[in-house]
Parts: structure tokens; sequence; C-alpha cells
């Protein structure tokens, strides 16, 4: 019997921003899922808009998966796991020893897939810049978050919103595919449904 799937299935159960008053909880399984699809986009944009040779399905997975290891540790607040390089190497090693465990749940012939997934096994250039866009989306989920939490009326990430605004400022200007994602795309949200689709346009059904 094979335990990785039901394992990965309790990312649900992972609630993050432990140490923050949340206007509405978001679990890791929403978080993952975010991170993918903005991963994809990265990379869609970086294909089309500035002529690489990113793999786009490989980023997304990658999302789905990039915080997994998280089922076992928890979701170690921030100012916890960067509060200084002995805590944060040491976090690390916590995550390595998880995410192996996981793997460890998978059938033999299925466990170098995955391990691809999880650290990575292609060195190239593609391959490395892919997974630096899969870092720079999951930042952007976090900015998405702290935007809806401010748009609530919450103050509790006034202070988040600001410190991760500069980071995704920073990879802005490293990273145009961010800069795209931002410019065309970050915009929108916090719109109602009736704004984000075009309310009253004559719709083409009626």
């Amino acid at each position: 019997m094979n335990h990785f799937f039901a394992t990965v299935s309790r990312m649900k159960y992972i609630e993050r921003w432990a140490l923050m008053r949340n206007s509405r909880d978001e679990n890791l399984s929403e978080h993952s899922l975010e991170v993918a699809m903005i991963a994809h986009a990265l990379c869609v944009i970086g294909n089309r808009r500035f002529e690489r040779h990113l793999n786009a399905e490989k980023a997304a997975l990658i999302g789905i998966y990039h915080d997994a290891s998280e089922i076992i540790t928890g979701d170690m607040p921030t100012p916890v796991k960067y509060s200084g390089s002995e805590m944060r190497n040491a976090y690390k090693r916590v995550e390595k020893d998880a995410e192996e465990k996981l793997l460890m749940e998978l059938p033999e012939d299925l466990r170098a897939d995955y391990e691809d997934i999880f650290s990575g096994t292609d060195d190239s250039f593609d391959d490395r810049y892919m997974r630096s866009l899969v870092k720079a989306a999951d930042k952007i989920s976090a900015y998405i978050k702290c935007m809806e939490e401010r748009r609530a009326g919450n103050l509790e990430f006034k202070t988040a919103e600001k410190t991760i605004k500069e980071a995704v400022d920073k990879l802005r200007a490293d990273y145009g595919e961010v800069d795209v994602f931002c410019r065309e795309f970050l915009p929108s949200y916090g719109q109602t449904l009736d704004e984000l689709l075009g309310s009253g346009r004559k719709d083409p059904l009626a």
C-alpha cells in the first residue's frame, strides 16, 4: 500500500498565516493551486513575449507540490523561518527531510519522476529559470493574499503587504515575466465578479 497521494491530500488541512488574524482563512491546497496557475502563466509569458523555452506544464506541477513538505512540518511563520541564518538553514534541513519522507511513500519505480518535481535533477538554464519563476509565483500569491485582506478592512496584513510588495517589485525588475503579470493581471484582483465579467455589457447569451 502506498500512502503518497493520501498524504498529499492533507494539504487542505494546513492553514497558512498562522500568526495573523485572517478575514478569510487560506489553506495550503488553495495557495498551491494559485501558485501553480501563476507559475504556468509566467512561463507562458516568457515563451510568448521573451522567446524563452520554458516548460510551463512542469512549472505548474512544481507549484502544486512546492510546499508539500508542510503537511509534515506545518506552515512555519516567515518571521520565525527567516529570523537568522541558523534558523533558516535548520528549516531547510527539516524541509528536505520531510520531502524525502513523502517521496518514500511512492512506489520505487515512480519515485524519480517526483524527485525531479520536488528538488530538480535538470541543471539546465531553462529549468533553473523556470524554478525561479515558480518562486516568484509564490511571492505574488502571498502579495495577492495581503491585498485581499487589506481590501476586506483587515489591517493585520499592512506590514506584510509592504514587505512583500518590495520583494515583488524587485522580482519585476529582475524578471520581465513578473512585470508583465503584475501590469496586466494583478490590477484585476479585488474586483467583484460583475466587474470581472463586464457587468453592463450586452449578454451574448441573453
